[in-house]
């Protein structure tokens, strides 16, 4: 088992010291949005005391923001191994970026005849984009069913990928059922019928090790505010070669050299795609966050996080009348399940009574949880900075809800 002095990381995390109606807080919500550690709270402080200012301009704050900014870039860049900083596109978070991509390839020329694949495994985020776009140029969506297990049917992909196929849409690591799919293989699968390849990273940046080139998709999305930064911020990697390719998505203040009444010209990428005001404190605080995970190590992280989601689930698996949703060949960081007899909602009222912070509902994932039988259900998402001692506590506490103890 890796070690790691999570009481020591712990107290970097002041939110993880207060109580909840009388219990010490267990945070097990951390696929929705991760906590802050304090470098990151105190680079913000420092920004909105000290240094506010858009990038961008020409005076003196704006140069330090400016700097400050692209230093992050250039950092996120290193964090996925991208060739360059310019592959590196800031949006409010990976909802946008999916949204972004979408807008691309629509304007691109997909058309009638064309299609779009997704998967059953899918967050609503990497779903409703290409609903819009689909319906709005006459493309077709099709979707990759999953197996039992909850893994993709990487049969049913492969035959699905023909030269009608524009893009496919694929998460790296499922917001359900903590699956981590076999990315750079299926990126593989599609690039030999010269299918363009757009990763959902959301759930997984935060986790583990990921490398862009090496995977070898066209675009990849990404959350900060899941990795210890501030709300509303991510990014979307796109290679450089394809986004000075393709056309605009949006336009505005920022992403223009020069505008008249008959056209735009576009600045160079990556400010091509940055139309508008910038989530630019919030990146430059993400900054410290990156920091702060790279301090830990991210093989590390993963070595731990993998160790800790195995023993929540064996724990909350060995629970009479709870099932857990999924069943991947590779997971890390989430146990959803369903309890009989009780409405998640409920579920997640009662683990609330002692302290436990979960996600109820269909967890922006109403598809996947209908492929697995159930329209709603209960996630436990776990990070670095969370115990083994908390997984035993969510274990009890649901042992009491199961057993009826609580309505």
């Amino acid at each position: 088992m890796t070690q790691l002095d999570v009481d020591a990381i712990r107290a970097d995390f002041p939110v993880l010291q207060r109580k909840v109606r009388g219990q010490a807080l267990v945070y097990l919500d951390s696929a929705a949005t991760s906590q802050k550690p304090i470098p990151m709270i105190e680079r913000m402080d420092r920004i909105y005391r000290h240094e506010y200012a858009r990038p961008e301009e020409g005076h003196s704050l704006s140069k330090e923001a400016t700097a400050a900014f692209e230093g992050t870039r250039a950092k996120v860049a290193t964090l996925l191994n991208a060739a360059e900083p310019r592959e590196i596109v800031f949006c409010r978070g990976a909802t946008e970026a999916l949204f972004l991509v979408s807008r691309i390839v629509h304007h691109d020329g997909l058309g009638p005849g064309d299609e779009v694949i997704v998967t059953e495994l899918e967050h609503h985020s990497n779903i409703g984009p290409w609903i819009q776009v689909c319906r709005e140029s006459g493309a077709t969506l099709r979707v990759v069913p999953i197996l039992p297990s909850g893994d993709l049917d990487l049969g049913r992909l492969e035959a699905m990928l023909t030269d009608k196929v524009k893009i496919l849409g694929v998460s790296h690591v499922s917001n359900v059922t903590g699956g981590i799919n076999p990315v750079k293989r299926i990126t593989e699968m599609a690039k030999a019928k010269g299918i363009l390849v757009l990763v959902d990273g959301a759930q997984a940046v935060p986790h583990f090790k990921v490398d862009v080139r090496d995977i070898g998709c066209d675009f990849y999305a990404g959350s900060g505010h899941k990795m210890g930064g501030p709300s509303s911020v991510g990014f979307l990697y796109g290679r450089a070669e394809l986004l000075e390719a393709m056309p605009i998505a949006d336009s505005g203040s920022g992403m223009s050299e020069d505008m008249n009444f008959d056209e735009i010209t576009p600045k160079p990428i990556p400010f091509k795609y940055e139309a508008g005001e910038p989530p630019f404190s919030e990146v430059e605080a993400w900054s410290a966050a990156i920091d702060y995970w790279n301090k830990v190590g991210l093989n590390r992280i993963e070595e731990y996080e993998r160790e800790l989601t195995e023993y929540a689930r064996a724990k909350v698996a060995a629970i009479p009348g709870v099932r857990i949703l999924g069943d991947p060949a590779d997971r890390i960081s989430v146990v959803t399940f369903t309890v009989d007899g009780q409405e998640p909602k409920k579920v997640e009222q009662a683990l609330d009574e002692d302290g436990i912070a979960v996600r109820a509902g269909n967890l922006e994932a109403a598809p996947l949880l209908r492929a697995l039988g159930t329209e709603k259900a209960v996630r436990a998402s776990f990070m670095f900075y969370n115990m083994h001692g908390e997984a035993d506590a969510l274990a009890a506490s649901l042992a009491r809800i199961a057993g009826g103890v609580r309505a």
